[in-house]
This record gives structure tokens, sequence and C-alpha cells, in this order.
């Protein structure tokens, strides 16, 4: 996501120098824009050495307005900078702590160092709620801006070669292969309503071995494809019949949305947050049971049988092909030119703000 804002914002070069600080060393698949000044800190995901070193790099450049994604970088900046500090909340912040001492920890930590920085971008409505109701986050503070979507480079990437030779119609999935996903859920609906296609669950996780068993125990091993983590997942979305998102719980389902965007029907549960307020324009709570939304299907959280019931209606082409088209123009609200433009007026905004009212 900070990759793409910073390919699309080649106008504000003649306003900004713009750098780009990275905590860790790890490989990647996103490279920023050639004319960014990279910074690559080595923390090794230590939340002790990324505040030292965002510190040292926030002394040398003595930034007028920074923008961070993530808590670490969020804790970091705010305990760092000495001038205008804007922080992203990416994750549904209450359901991705974990348990424990640390998540406690981690709680505190939200509570009492988020409100320091100048303003915080939540990316969907549920999120934002989520750090005013659970953590005391004060509302004036918080702005909810949906993550970028690079509408017509996804495009442009579905054309490419097929990273995996699927036999016949299929659905497809993708996403983290951890407890979160819910894809045992979606397996069994699948066993239940798959009907002569295929599934394929693309990514990597602790998880993919018990998903694997699952499948053979549901007599479907030999329909459900366990690609791995695929670099481009276009060219898959834009031959899928349908995109399944199964999750318990999200912060911004970015894969919906570049699903639609290659005309993709999509299923998803109603989970926190993000999928109503894509599919449907509302807010979570006010969408209730198998919803068949303006830009696709809502299930309940975990609802089998509603998932069921969800797969089998799309079985109909012209159903398919009615959310294909609506959704395909419902993503073209989420493009990165427009998005682009509310981040930089948010940090415009920071940046003109007296001391006073940043605090």
């Amino acid at each position: 996501m900070m990759c793409t804002l910073l390919r699309h914002s080649v106008p504000e070069r003649d306003e900004f120098d713009i750098h780009l600080g990275l905590l860790d060393e790890e490989s990647s698949d996103n490279t920023p824009p050639s004319w960014v000044r990279v910074h690559r800190l080595d923390c090794r995901f230590s939340t002790a050495r990324s505040i030292a070193a965002v510190r040292r790099l926030y002394a040398d450049l003595q930034p007028d307005v920074s923008l961070s994604f993530l808590t670490r970088a969020n804790i970091a900046a705010v305990l760092s900078a000495r001038t205008p500090c804007v922080i992203s909340a990416r994750s549904h912040t209450s359901h991705h702590l974990s348990k424990g001492l640390r998540g406690a920890l981690t709680r505190t930590v939200v509570r009492t160092i988020y409100p320091r920085a100048a303003k915080i971008i939540a990316v969907s409505n549920g999120v934002e709620r989520d750090l005013r109701d659970n953590f005391g986050l004060p509302q004036e503070k918080l702005i909810s801006i949906p993550n970028p979507v690079d509408v017509e480079e996804i495009r442009r990437q579905a054309a490419e070669t097929l990273p995996v030779s699927i036999d016949g119609p299929f659905i497809l999935s993708a996403g983290r292969l951890v407890s979160v996903k819910n894809f045992p859920m979606l397996l069994r609906a699948f066993a239940v309503a798959g009907e002569g296609r295929k599934l394929v669950i693309a990514g990597e996780g602790e998880a993919r071995s018990s998903l694997e068993a699952l499948a053979r125990e549901l007599g479907i091993a030999d329909r459900v494809v366990f690609p791995g983590f695929v670099s481009n997942p276009y060219p898959l979305m834009a031959a899928a019949e349908m995109f399944i998102l199964s999750s318990d719980s999200e912060g911004y389902p970015n894969a919906l949305i570049e699903a639609m965007a290659v005309g993709r029907p999509v299923i998803a549960t109603n989970c926190d947050s993000g999928p109503s307020q894509i599919l449907a324009g509302q807010p979570r709570a006010s969408v209730h049971g198998l919803t068949y939304a303006e830009y696709g299907i809502l299930t309940p959280v975990g609802d089998m049988a509603a998932m069921v019931t969800a797969m089998r209606a799309l079985a109909d082409p012209n159903k398919r092909i009615e959310y294909g088209k609506k959704g395909r123009e419902r993503a073209e609200s989420f493009s990165a030119a427009s998005i682009k433009d509310r981040y930089w007026n948010v940090l415009r905004a920071a940046m003109d703000a007296t001391p006073a009212q940043r605090r």
C-alpha cells in the first residue's frame, strides 16, 4: 500500500523531498519508485531497536511531517518525531493483539502513545470504531481512508500468464494460511457446494498442513489446490469463476477489491472490518444474515450453511456476470489517484496545525 501511494505521488515531488524508512531487512515483491530515497534500518523485528533506529533517522532527516504504517512503526514514529506525525492502523487492532502479557502491553501502548500523533488514519470505518470504542482514542484524531487500489496496474498484470495451471472451472480464495482467515469453514462449504469446480487457496502459513489434512478428510483433496504464495495472483483472479473471502476478521480486505477490479463476483463474510463497507456501502452492524448486497454477497462470520447458499447462488452464470460488472465499477471508487490525494491532504493539514492543536 505504501508503494502504491508513492507511485501515484509524482505531483507531490515538487512540494516535498520524500524518503521511505523500512524497519527490517526482508525481501519484498513491492518496489518503491526509483526517485524515493530508501533507508533500510535492519531493526530485526525488535520494537526497542525500531525506536532507536527511527529516532536516529528522524534526527538525521528532520522531516516536516511523517507517515507510518503498522503498530511497531507507529510506536517508533510517535516516540521519535518532533514534528507532526501521522500514523495508520492497518488492521482491526482488537482482533490482532496477542493474548496474555504481550497483548495487554501492546493495548496499553496503543491507548497511551497513539493519541500523541497528529492524526490516526484507519483503513476502514470498522477499524476507526475499534480504536475509538475499545482503546479510547479521541474521535477528533481519527479519520478513515480506504486502501488505494491500483486498478489499471492490477488489470495489466491480470493479462499475464496463469502462474498455476488449473484444469477446469475454479473458485479462488487467497490470504495467509492462518486461523483468522477461516479456510476450514470454506473447505467444508466447498465440500457441499463445489459441484464440479476446483478450489484454489493461494497463500502460505502455519495452517497449511492442517488444511491439506482437512481436505483429505472431506474427500476433496483432488479438487483443492494450494499453490503457496503467488507473487502475481491477478491472472488467477481474472480466470476464477468467483472470489471468496472467508475471514473471521480483516483490517481491510485488499484482495476483495482486487478481485472486483478484474470483474470477478465476490462472496465475503461480514467480518470486522471492511466487507460490508465495500459490498453494501453500510456499517457492519446494519447488515444481518445472508445478504445479497449491491456489489457482492455477504454471509455471517463462520456460517457454513450461508456460505453454501451463497456459492450455489453464484453457480448461476447470469448472476456472476451481474455481480462481476457491478464489482468492477465499484472498484474504481478506490482508485489509487483519489485515495492518494486524501492521504496528502491529511499530511498537509497536520503540518498546518499549531503545536497546541497537534497535542
